[in-house]
């Protein structure tokens, strides 16, 4: 059985505010060892439910350098480091049996929720439509964050998304995405930088108990799978970014003044497009 743990750091217990998820902020490194603690409570309930189980854990979170490699499970193998495909999904492929969300957060625009973004934050929205018939509608013109576009690349390769932890906003989208999958909330948002948050071994005992509930059901949990092409449209920021966004080929600037479209033959590809908008996003005018 293999299984990968997706690990992004603003939905960690004891996690509320920018400083403690920021290198360059003085609470960071508080952060990384909670981060850590989270991701090595999900491998060992990874590894009772199932002994012999390869895990990968891939680090998801800004630079994708936070977890503390020596302080890891070292059961686990550690994905760490960028530009890399699939980003905060990589290690992930057709033969991943199951796919946990760890730390993640509601995406932007909702809340109250801590740390709400969406991938980079210059990302203000996202938008798809199934244009072609299909069995699953769930996100058919709806807006997604990073729980929503993750959780449906995985579904892309076949792999079931079982698990997610966050505040209590991530993983109410998360059960209305996915409302099979298990959902552990660390912490209770009261805002952007606020919550009510579970004593982090508290956190970490049920998020031990939930992944090896979630691994042993695995097979009763479909994946979040979007077939037939698919229209997109993407929120920016940044005037900026959407000048360089329409270089891109196939995407177009529309009417709002905000937001680019495209249309993708399938979704591995509307994926890596949004993954290069967000990738323009951090580019500045010279």
């Amino acid at each position: 059985m293999k299984a990968l743990i997706s690990v992004d750091m603003e939905g960690i217990s004891g996690i509320v505010h920018s400083s403690e998820t920021n290198p360059e902020r003085y609470d960071y490194q508080r952060g990384r060892e909670l981060m850590t603690a989270e991701a090595n409570a999900v491998i060992a309930g990874v590894l009772d439910a199932e002994p012999t189980a390869d895990v990968l854990v891939a680090d998801a979170h800004g630079t994708f350098r936070n977890l503390l490699p020596e302080q890891l499970d070292r059961r686990a193998r550690l994905v760490r480091g960028k530009p890399r495909a699939l980003n905060m999904l990589a290690g992930l492929d057709a033969e991943t049996d199951a796919a946990l969300f760890v730390g993640y957060h509601v995406r932007a625009g909702e809340g109250p929720g801590v740390l709400a973004h969406t991938m980079n934050g210059e990302i203000l929205d996202v938008r798809m439509t199934v244009n072609a018939p299909s069995k699953d509608v769930r996100t058919a013109g709806r807006s997604l964050g990073e729980i929503g576009l993750n959780a449906a690349m995985a579904g892309h390769l076949g792999v079931p998304v079982v698990l997610l932890s966050g505040d209590d906003a991530a993983c109410a989208e998360a059960a209305d995405l996915i409302p099979e999958a298990v959902t552990v909330p660390v912490k209770e948002a009261l805002g952007m930088a606020a919550a009510v948050t579970l004593h982090p071994e508290e956190a970490r005992d049920r998020l031990r108990r939930a992944a090896a509930d979630a691994v042993s059901r695995r097979t009763e949990i479909p994946p979040l799978a979007l077939t037939g092409p698919l229209d997109v449209e993407v929120d920016l920021a940044s005037p900026h970014t959407i000048d360089l966004a329409t270089l891109v080929p196939g995407v177009s600037r529309t009417a709002g003044a905000r937001t680019v479209a495209f249309t993708a033959p399938d979704y591995g590809t509307a994926y890596r497009l949004i993954l290069l908008l967000a990738q323009l996003a951090t580019i500045r005018p010279a």
